[in-house]
């Protein structure tokens, strides 16, 4: 047995041990544990953490990082706040483990009742996103499943800084320090090894771009919650009223551009596209967005707004960055043809006053979240009330769209009877 593989045997062994722990403890032992993460950020624990952020962040930059990438690694004092008040959230969820789901019983007097239990042993593999270890630790906890969490190189620091806080409070809460781990080896080695571990891991997640998405393909024994790409569209419809699109249409794409719920389409109906598209162009431009515009879109945009072609590949594409395409499109029909063919089905948004049209788009769109009148940025588990996520979800199996507590249980049957037989 070679060094990763032997170390990967004692990670998810260990792990699998934990989760038989946390699955006896009870829901106000967990709780515990997460009110203690979120206590220990927002003090001591966090100024360290920010520490070893910054010397994170001074590597990257010499290691020429993309600035999508530094920006999904860099933790600020509100960002730690946030990853705080997440733990804080889950905490004060209904416990999911032994709801029952439903029941009923047979005319014979049989028992039956459906009720959730934890998944087990979680594998998370991530980049660059150190928030990502406090959200899977309390999302993990609360849900009874022990979770191995192996970051990106970039974050090793911070990631390192953050385990040791959860084990302190994993300590003083009385549960196995083993419930969660980070894992501390940054060679690549490790991770088939990891995805291996079939008999002690029940469910691995990645969290990052393709390659690594197509490595835990590759590779895992084990099932596997993920979404490949964030191809999100944002359609203007015929009714749009103006200034609600421009709102929409620029958070969506600038807020936060290095993310996957960032919109990297505009389409626009054409019979609001000359009305609609020249203001909210120049407000991509001002914000220092590249567009790249169909012939139809250059045409309403002229010389006002810098664009350039489009090319066929680039509705494919998942940008990151500061940078958009937008297309004009005949119709809802042709709109919603489009996003199901380009679209990765992850969140994709109409802008109209028409409910007609905003219930089409809501039930033909193929994507885990639909928005109407809302921004992409939305489809999140924070946002949604979940407390935090382990992912986003484009599989249709199991869970779809933001995975929180729920996602990360599954259910067995109770049956009772007083001597019932076949």
């Amino acid at each position: 047995m070679n060094a990763f593989l032997a170390e990967a045997v004692t990670l998810a062994s260990q792990a699998k041990e934990a989760s038989a722990a946390l699955g006896r403890a009870s829901g106000g032992v967990r709780n515990a544990a997460l009110a203690e993460i979120a206590k220990r950020l927002r003090g001591r624990d966090g100024r360290a953490i920010l520490a070893a952020n910054a010397k994170d962040l001074i590597a990257a930059r010499k290691d020429g990082l993309s600035a999508a990438m530094l920006d999904r690694l860099q933790l600020n004092p509100s960002r730690l706040e946030a990853m705080a008040a997440g733990a804080s959230q889950v905490a004060a969820l209904p416990d999911p483990i032994d709801t029952v789901m439903d029941g009923w019983t047979r005319s014979d007097g049989l028992r039956i009742r459906r009720v959730r239990v934890p998944l087990g042993v979680c594998l998370v593999l991530y980049e660059s996103r150190p928030n990502v270890t406090i959200d899977v630790a309390s999302l993990c906890l609360k849900s009874g499943n022990a979770a191995i969490l192996r970051g990106g190189k970039e974050a090793r620091g911070t990631n390192l800084a953050l385990g040791a806080l959860i084990r302190r409070s994993l300590t003083a809460s009385g549960l196995p320090v083993e419930a969660i781990q980070v894992v501390r080896h940054s060679d690549r080695a490790l991770v088939p090894a990891l995805l291996s571990q079939r008999d002690f891991i029940d469910l691995a997640i990645p969290r990052g771009g393709a390659s690594l998405v197509e490595t835990v393909l590759e590779h895992a024994a084990m099932p596997i919650l993920k979404h490949l790409d964030g191809i999100c569209h944002v359609f203007l419809d015929a009714s749009a009223d103006p200034d609600l699109s421009r709102r929409i249409v620029l958070n969506a794409k600038v807020q936060r551009p290095g993310v996957c719920n960032a919109a990297e389409t505009l389409l626009a109906h054409a019979a609001s596209a000359e009305r609609l598209l020249p203001a909210i162009a120049r407000d991509l431009s001002k914000a220092g967005v590249q567009i790249r515009a169909c012939p139809a879109a250059r045409a309403i945009l002229g010389k006002g707004v810098k664009t350039r072609p489009i090319d066929g590949t680039d509705w494919e594409r998942e940008y990151l960055d500061l940078e958009i395409n937008m297309g004009v499109v005949a119709d809802l029909d042709a709109a919603i043809r489009h996003i199901n063919t380009y679209g990765s089905g992850h969140t994709d948004a109409i802008v109209t006053r028409d409910l007609a049209a905003a219930a089409r788009f809501q039930r033909e769109v193929d994507a885990s979240s639909v928005m109407v009148n809302a921004s992409t940025r939305l489809a999140d588990g924070f946002e949604y009330g979940l407390g935090a996520e382990v992912g986003i979800s484009t599989d249709k199996f199991h869970a779809r769209g933001p995975v929180g507590l729920e996602g990360l249980t599954t259910y067995k049957w109770l049956v009772e009877g007083e001597g019932h037989i076949r």
